[in-house]
């Protein structure tokens, strides 16, 4: 069965909760703590910061990861 991309709009990403299908660094629950803006201002928004939840460890993926099922889970799974 073939799973949908997640759809998103990263004007959308801040605070969003996302599940890890593979733990990071045995972390799985994230929460989106920053939306990176571009230089200059009107460029295309292209990082997000990642949270991990028990640990606050905190990291820059590039946005659209998210919108991958095999990576991650929109929400607390």
């Amino acid at each position: 069965m073939m799973q949908r991309k997640n759809s998103l709009s990263p004007k959308k990403l801040l605070l969003s909760k996302w599940t890890a299908v593979h733990p990071i660094q045995k972390q799985k629950h994230f929460l989106v703590s920053k939306v990176i803006l571009p230089e200059p201002p009107d460029g295309v928004i292209e990082l997000v910061e990642i949270e991990a939840v028990l640990t606050k460890q905190a990291q820059c993926i590039p946005w659209r990861e998210l919108t991958d099922p095999h990576v991650w889970k929109q929400g607390w799974v």
